[in-house]
């Protein structure tokens, strides 16, 4: 009774924060005051609490040095010209019949490169929604590629930091996730790309405005070694060199070639590497504005927060009735199917991917033992169906970031985040049938 009364305390706070717009943050020190009263109540000390917390935190380490990679490689980035050059290049390829489907794929290509999905949104994806309306294509249509696209790279790119957690919580190659990843994925995103191909034949559009382009092309020095810091990226991760070493390479690359090629001070590459690139063209600040270390503040604080719960959980087993029922429905629907409906619950809980993720992970590991298995279902659950969820932070800062009107049928049309999690439990079902038809026969 008191773990119920426990968790639906932490529930009820996660949705006022979603319910009045108060930062999921609140909630989540809220909920930590919250589970570690629990842990005092069920006699543990003090001393043994805050142990339990920072085993939690240790797990995330390496995601939290990633984030402040992140937020210094997106802002020299946008100084060394790399993600104008980037958008420049593909602009050429664009066929208004074929435009959503670039819509998508270009946010893909950006997503796979900087592993993060609000970084795309925030770069490639207001380009993109830019670029639509100039065209006149419906924007609910583009909305639902972008959403698409860049959680193409948040599941799958090894600068991904949900990627990295994954690879953290299960104690699994990151390298070896991707390959996995991108064989589950196969049919729907070919899929995907059929249905935005076929929208974008049947709908309306003509050739996007060049006036975002010319802007781009003034502004920087788009020439082809800016695109070396993404280029470099590419090729280390071909060789499986470690994430963090690859971005601080990259970093370094997009540094020199910021003050080499865009004309950048030494003063104030180091304020773009704290306080984010920031550029004085009123048509280009709300495109390319931002990165830095200080972006990556508040969600390092949802991270460490987060992650403290897992070793309260972990020590304490306040989920332990809850786990016990998610085995019987994986025994039902198979492991797959119990750990994508709790990654369902779970984001809609936790309102937010990394919270998501570790609930999902800590309520449902003892169902599925191989950790290499482990960690592609939570790739193919709780780290694609969390922008399902409107007032998650995976899906409402996305759609904050490109101006998105209509949320809902955005999602709608974000085909890749709920197609690829029901091919796989299609997948899943189909091969334990199969299994259970041979042992059937063998007898």
């Amino acid at each position: 009774m008191l773990e119920i009364m426990v968790l639906g305390l932490f529930t009820a706070a996660l949705l006022l924060s979603a319910v009045f717009g108060v930062s999921v943050l609140y909630a989540l020190i809220f909920g930590y005051f919250v589970f570690a009263g629990y842990a005092l109540i069920k006699h543990n000390s003090l001393a043994e609490v805050l142990k339990m917390s920072f085993n939690g935190v240790k797990t995330v380490r390496n995601v939290l040095i990633v984030f402040m990679l992140i937020g210094m490689l997106t802002a020299l980035w946008r100084a060394a010209g790399t993600i104008p050059f980037l958008v420049v290049c593909t602009s050429g390829l664009i066929v208004p019949s074929a435009f959503i489907l670039f819509i998508f794929l270009l946010n893909c290509f950006v997503s796979v490169l900087t592993g993060t999905s609000l970084g795309t949104a925030a770069t490639s994806g207001v380009i993109s929604m830019a670029m639509a309306a100039a065209a006149g294509v419906n924007p609910v249509y583009a909305g639902g590629a972008v959403l698409s696209g860049i959680y193409f790279g948040d599941r799958c790119s090894p600068m991904s930091t949900s990627a990295l957690l994954v690879s953290e919580l299960t104690g699994t190659d990151i390298f070896d996730n991707i390959r996995n990843m991108i064989r589950t994925s196969v049919v729907p995103f070919i899929a995907v790309c059929a249905i935005y191909l076929t929208l974008g034949m049947n709908g309306s559009g003509a050739s996007p405005d060049g006036g975002l382009l010319t802007l781009l092309k003034e502004s920087f020095n788009l020439h082809w070694l800016a695109a070396l810091p993404a280029g470099i990226v590419i090729i280390l991760s071909l060789f499986r060199v470690r994430v963090k070493k690859t971005m601080i390479i990259s970093i370094l690359m997009a540094g020199i070639i910021s003050i080499v090629l865009q004309g950048v001070t030494l003063p104030e590459l180091f304020s773009f590497l704290f306080t984010g690139y920031r550029i004085e063209e009123p048509g280009l600040a709300a495109m390319m504005n931002g990165g830095g270390l200080l972006s990556m503040v508040k969600v390092s604080a949802i991270i460490c927060i987060s992650s403290s719960y897992s070793g309260i959980f972990e020590k304490t087993g306040i989920l332990q009735g809850v786990k016990q029922r998610i085995g019987r429905l994986g025994q039902k629907i198979t492991p797959y199917g119990g750990e994508l409906v709790t990654s369902l619950v779970a984001s809609m809980a936790a309102c937010n991917q990394t919270l998501g993720i570790i609930l999902t992970y800590q309520l449902c590991k003892d169902m599925v033992h191989d950790r290499r298995k482990m960690a592609l279902y939570l790739e193919n659950t709780a780290v694609i169906v969390a922008p399902l969820v409107p007032w998650s932070v995976a899906c409402a800062a996305p759609m904050a970031a490109i101006s998105a009107v209509n949320v809902g049928g955005c999602i709608l049309f974000a085909f890749y985040i709920y197609l690829l999690p029901a091919w796989n439990l299609f997948r899943n079902r189909k091969r334990r049938e199969g299994s259970v038809y041979g042992n059937r026969k063998t007898v």
